[in-house]
Order: structure tokens, then C-alpha cells, then sequence
């Protein structure tokens, strides 16, 4: 159906990794498989184990198990369809499918942006104001905090997704990346717009930029309490329980802030692909293993599980 001159597209095409060829395909595929099963394994065991063990219901834990949910649904919003594209080659999504895959998409990178915040301020306060943390962050507490980092996300995912896709798309459907991401979808727009661009450059700023400068702020703080701390001992186990955090959220925002402040001519589409398979696929799977292998209190849950579950004669 023709509008004018206007085309009304009822599908796009994901380009993926089309330019490779299908045996180096069928590698990633293998490749991305594993790590997908590896992610929602680790994520799913970091919330049996939270959840679980009697020892790990503190603030920071019960954070943990939300970034777990989050990186979960990340991974099934994005990697199912793109393993599609690399061994069926089935590289078409319709017009609704891939409005779908932006929202959640917008969704979960919103709320985590925003929870990785949250276990900063967490930390800062379990380190900087230790009398006053068990008040502070009392279960009722943290459970609001919890609910205003996932509704973070509904508000940019409605705006963007909506917006976007009201734009008239005037026939070259081919969408070059693995996902529909809304720079490379916006190109494929006939109609002028720059103001949609100044209200996601916003966005951008609100969900990536300013809690990244919050969480910075905390971490500042929160080193400054360490180097001040008498014990030897006291700064090590202070550093112990923000380092897994601290490495979480450079993996994520190092590549988040390379893909979506960096002047377009500067990255070309394969590298925008590249950083966005560190965000969306690596760092999901990193997530579980960092605080487990990282984190002495988990280490021990897990053994526990595995005792009550195996019993002491099979280990």
C-alpha cells in the first residue's frame, strides 16, 4: 500500500552478521548459544541462591536478584532472534516485532541503567553510613527503590518506541544490525527528525549519562570513606563488597556510552555491532559470574545449597 509517494513497510530485515560468511555464521551461532545458555543459567542460579539461603537477604542481595531478572529478559528480548538470523537465516521481523523488541529493549537498558544507580547508592550507604543503613535501606525501602528503577523504563521505552515508529518509512526496510535498535530504524525514516533526535540525545543523558555521573559520585565517596578507614582489614573487606559492583557497571557503561555518545561518522555500522554485542550478550553473562566467583558470602551459599542438596557423602 502506497501513500503517494510513500511506502508502507510491513516488515524490516535485520541485517545481523550478513556480511560474513555461513560457516563463520554458524560459528557465532554456536558461540552466542553458549553464552546465551550460560547467561540465564547463571542469572537464574544467582536468583535461587538469593533468594535461597538465609544469609544473603541484605539490600545489596535482594538488588542482585532484580539485575539478574533484568539481564534475563535483556538476553530473551534480544539474542533468541538474533541466533534465528545466524542459522536459519530468517532475517525478516515484522513491522510489530520489531516495534516489540525496541520497547523491551528500551525498557530493560532503562531500568538497569537506573538499578546499577541504586546498589551504587547502596553501597555508598552500607560504607559512608553504616548506624544509619539498616533504617535507611529497611526492606520497605529497598522494595520502593527496587519499583522505581523497572517503572524507569516504561516511560523512555513508551516515548521513544511510539515516536519512532509513527514516522513514515518510505520502502528500504533492511536494518543494518542484529536487533532493531532505534539509530539504525531511524535512518530507514522518510520524514524530518531532528526533534525526535534532541528528545532521545535527552533520554540519553537522563537514563545512561546522569546515573552513571550518580553512581560516580557515590564510588568517590565511597573510596574517600575506604583510604580514611584505620584497619587494614576494614578496607578490605569494603573494597570486597563494591568490587563486583564497580566492575558490573564498567563493563556496562564503558560500551553503552561508546555506542550512543559517539559521533555517528566516527563508528561504523560493523563496530556499533561489536559494542553492542558487549552490553547486550557479554555483560548479561559476565554478571552472574563476577559476583559469584568475586563474592565470598555467594561462594559460601552455593556450597551450602550443594550440601543440602547432595549431601555430605557426594562432595
Amino acid at each position: 500500500m502506497t501513500w503517494g509517494n510513500w511506502t508502507t513497510v510491513r516488515e524490516f530485515i535485520l541485517m545481523s552478521f550478513s556480511s560474513l560468511s555461513y560457516e563463520v555464521q554458524a560459528l557465532l551461532f554456536l558461540l552466542f548459544l553458549i553464552i546465551y545458555l550460560v547467561t540465564l543459567m547463571g542469572n537464574v542460579l544467582i536468583i535461587l541462591v538469593t533468594t535461597v539461603d538465609s544469609a544473603l537477604q541484605s539490600p545489596m542481595y535482594f538488588f542482585l536478584r532484580n539485575l539478574s531478572f533484568l539481564e534475563i529478559g535483556f538476553n530473551l528480548v534480544i539474542v533468541p532472534k538474533m541466533l534465528s538470523t545466524l542459522i536459519l537465516q530468517d532475517k525478516t521481523i515484522s513491522f510489530l516485532g520489531c516495534a516489540t523488541q525496541m520497547y523491551f529493549f528500551f525498557f530493560f537498558g532503562a531500568a538497569e541503567c537506573c538499578l546499577l544507580a541504586t546498589m551504587a547508592y547502596d553501597r555508598y550507604m552500607a560504607i559512608c553510613d553504616p548506624l544509619h543503613y539498616p533504617i535507611i535501606m529497611s526492606r520497605r525501602s529497598c522494595a520502593q527503590l527496587a519499583a522505581a528503577s523497572w517503572f524507569s523504563g516504561f516511560p523512555v521505552a513508551t516515548v521513544q518506541t511510539t515516536w519512532i515508529f509513527s514516522f513514515p518509512f518510505c520502502g528500504p526496510n533492511m536494518v543494518n544490525h542484529f536487533f532493531c535498535d532505534s539509530p539504525p530504524v531511524i535512518a530507514l525514516v522518510c520524514a524530518d527528525t531532528s526533534l525526535f533526535e534532541l528528545e532521545a540525545l535527552t533520554a540519553t543523558v537522563l537514563f545512561i549519562l546522569f546515573p552513571f555521573l550518580l553512581i560516580l559520585g557515590s564510588y568517590v565517596r565511597i573510596l574517600s570513606t575506604i583510604f580514611r578507614m584505620p584497619s587494614a582489614e576494614g578496607k578490605r573487606k569494603a573494597f570486597s563488597t563494591c568490587s563486583s559492583h564497580l566492575l558490573v557497571v564498567s563493563l556496562f557503561y564503558s560500551t553503552a556510552i561508546l555506542t550512543y555518545f559517539r559521533p555517528r561518522s566516527n563508528t561504523s555500522p560493523e563496530n556499533k555491532k561489536m559494542l553492542s554485542l558487549s552490553y547486550t550478550v557479554v555483560t548479561p553473562m559476565l554478571n552472574p559470574i563476577i559476583y559469584s566467583l568475586r563474592n565470598n558470602e555467594v561462594k559460601a551459599a552455593l556450597r551450602r545449597i550443594i550440601h543440602r542438596t547432595l549431601g555430605p557423602q557426594k562432595l
